[in-house]
């Protein structure tokens, strides 16, 4: 019984492991400018770099660079656990979401650069 045991838990272990270190697709689309994001079509994925200004709802945020400003939606779980300032440089990637008068990214992941 002891060794049904010991082997129940080593392949535990080993399954953990496995799963923990799987990967996945990573976009490698170089950064854009805001004014060039503003440009791409409904649901193209883009990366910009710059700061966000400030918190316009929950889960929106004025985002800027040197070309302009744009809004972006980033979700509570997208976070993960990063404190941004309005000082900060950060990087995001998502999806551009078109409507009939405005253009925002829909933020997948979020990494402060500085």
């Amino acid at each position: 019984m002891k060794k049904y045991f010991i082997l129940f838990a080593v392949l535990v272990v080993v399954c953990t492991i496995s799963y923990a270190n799987r990967g996945g697709f990573e976009n490698t689309c170089n950064p854009t400018k805001i004014s060039e994001a503003l440009k791409l079509p409904h649901n193209s994925y883009a990366k910009v770099q710059g700061k966000i200004v400030k918190q316009l709802t929950s889960d929106e945020y004025l985002f800027e660079d040197s070309t302009g400003t744009m809004t972006i939606e980033i979700d509570a779980d997208k976070w993960m656990g990063q404190t941004v300032k309005p000082g900060d440089t950060v990087e995001i990637t998502g999806e551009i979401e078109k409507k009939l008068n405005s253009t925002k990214i829909d933020v997948d992941t979020i990494k402060k650069l500085n």
